[in-house]
């Protein structure tokens, strides 16, 4: 496990990726945005181990998005690499074939809330605050925000936060669809993060893999498009033997023991 500003370690098959910058509210400074994109690369290319990832946070935040006392420090072409990285690994993380779920313990701002849009489900404490706060400080939201958060609640909603700039509780989220489920505490939070993570890791994972897949692929296309994308994803499962595993343990009645292969 890295003792540095991202951390990452395994339980069983599920990946923990944990910011690790608390007295900094987890800010994304460029070094952490390079580390939390080598552990995304070390999971992808440990797919077969690493079946499901959560992304949390140590601390009273979950990130309050881009460290702006490093962008203080930066003169223009150094902020548009930035802004190219944060973009980047979130994108990475976002094409993970492992199903992601972020943990949000508390603030969630700008490229925090990003952090959150990039993964599949989102889990938050009752007491966290999140938004698109760009342009309160004169830029927009440059790491996906302006995409992904319309694609999930819609334009009109979405222009609403961003515009605004408005910060909205865990409830108003939950209202809005952006996240999935909200706890009490943080010892629930975890509980329905890992609960989540252990109904999916009872599944085919190459079956979650390509389910995954058919939807992402599938959800920006026509529905014609989509149901093509869809019969190449079950293509892939067919020569399977988690497929032949299934129908055998469905013969015999018991439980399927799944490989990944």
């Amino acid at each position: 496990m890295s003792q540095d500003t991202v951390r990452f370690e395994r339980n069983g098959h599920i990946g923990i990726i944990t910011l690790n910058r608390p007295d900094e509210l987890n800010a994304l400074n460029y070094e952490t945005l390079s580390r939390l994109g080598e552990f995304i690369e070390q999971v992808r290319l440990d797919s077969k181990e690493v079946r499901v990832v959560v992304v949390k946070a140590e601390g009273r935040a979950f990130c309050a998005g881009a460290d702006l006392k490093e962008r203080r420090t930066l003169n223009e072409q150094q902020v548009r690499r930035n802004v190219r990285k944060i973009r980047d690994v979130f994108t990475a993380l976002e094409r993970l074939p492992q199903p992601t779920i972020a943990m949000i313990n508390g603030f969630a701002f700008g490229g925090g809330f990003e952090l959150a849009l990039a993964c599949d489900f989102r889990y938050a404490v009752a007491e966290a605050k999140m938004g698109l706060t760009e342009v309160s400080l004169g830029i927009i939201p440059g790491a996906g925000g302006t995409q992904r958060l319309s694609r999930l609640i819609g334009p009109s909603k979405a222009k609403e936060l961003i515009l605004t700039a408005r910060k909205i509780t865990a409830a108003d989220a939950l209202a809005l669809g952006f996240v999935n489920g909200v706890a009490e505490d943080l010892g629930q939070l975890e509980a329905m993060a890992i609960g989540l993570a252990n109904e999916i890791l009872a599944n085919a994972p190459l079956a979650v893999y390509q389910a995954k897949s058919a939807i992402d692929r599938g959800s920006s296309v026509d529905l014609q498009t989509g149901l093509d994308v869809e019969t190449m994803c079950y293509e892939v499962i067919i020569p399977t033997k988690d497929r032949l595993e299934a129908l055998e343990a469905f013969r015999e009645k018991r439980k399927p023991v799944f490989l990944g292969e």
